[in-house]
């Protein structure tokens, strides 16, 4: 397992491939293996780079104040990458578009699923868990992951059942991990991008494919709408039937397609 000096801290990451370059951003309840069913998919075609958040899976635990969208160029400058197409899913979604926002000549094209924004609220997100998970001991981490996977990658319309159980088991075993990085991170300052993007997605000047799971929470499939209708070269897809939060893992058939199509146009332009 790799890892790179970044802007202050080792960063665990994959290299596979060659061709243009992608580099995938995880999800926050989760870690860079999410990508492994992409990997398999672009790496006859791209240079493919997953990495590893700072403090999450096996990159190093943040010691100073630092920002995510930093990282991504800094990455990026110590694997000696000009430019490449960003793909991002929930926070790591966020951290595409930051970086797309922060270092606009590095970033070729944009691929969001599930994503959310920095500088945006889901509406009604409390009342939505409470309905759906009720109280949990935020310090059982068990019992935390078991909560969020039933939120997040479950969703409201369906039943844990309904789910394929390994699919379960192996995102509760990344979340507990991402909520271990989750309390490094609130030890030190996580930079955010001023103004959030948000309040500039009309600034993105990159082709941007935006996806979501149609078993995902209301809230963030309607901020899909949203970034389709906000950013200038936006492509929404229509949502994935009984697919929730992670699309990608649980549906990499369908996402390695679109993604493979719509990298394709962008090389061929």
């Amino acid at each position: 397992m790799p890892k790179c000096e970044v802007n202050g801290a080792p960063l665990a990451y994959d290299d596979y491939g060659d061709g243009p370059p992608v580099v995938f951003l995880h999800a926050g309840i989760a870690d860079r293996r999410m990508w492994a069913p992409l990997v398999d998919q672009l790496a006859g075609r791209h240079r493919v780079v997953t990495y590893d958040l700072r403090g999450y899976g096996e990159s190093t635990a943040p010691l100073a104040n630092f920002a995510h969208h930093d990282d991504v160029a800094g990455l990026l400058d110590q694997l000696g990458i000009d430019r490449a197409s960003l793909v991002g899913c929930s926070f790591g979604g966020s951290v595409a578009i930051d970086a797309a926002l922060a270092y606009p000549g590095r970033v070729a094209a944009l691929a969001l699923f599930g994503s959310v924004v920095s500088g945006y609220r889901l509406p009604g997100f409390g009342d939505l868990w409470d309905r759906i998970v009720g109280d949990v001991d935020e310090d059982d981490l068990d019992a935390m992951a078991a909560a969020e996977v039933r939120f997040w990658v479950v969703g409201p319309a369906r039943r844990p059942q309904d789910v394929d159980a390994g699919l379960i088991s192996f995102a509760e075993a990344m979340d507990r991990q991402a909520l271990q990085a989750e309390a490094a991170l609130e030890q030190v300052d996580v930079g955010d991008l001023d103004p959030p993007a948000a309040q500039r997605l009309g600034d993105i000047a990159v082709p941007t494919l935006v996806a979501a799971g149609g078993a995902d929470i209301p809230q963030i499939r309607r901020l899909a709408d949203h970034l389709g209708a906000e950013i200038p070269q936006a492509r929404r897809l229509v949502d994935v039937p009984d697919t929730g939060h992670l699309l990608p893992l649980e549906r990499p058939d369908l996402a390695g397609r679109a993604l493979i199509d719509f990298l394709s146009e962008q090389n061929r332009a």
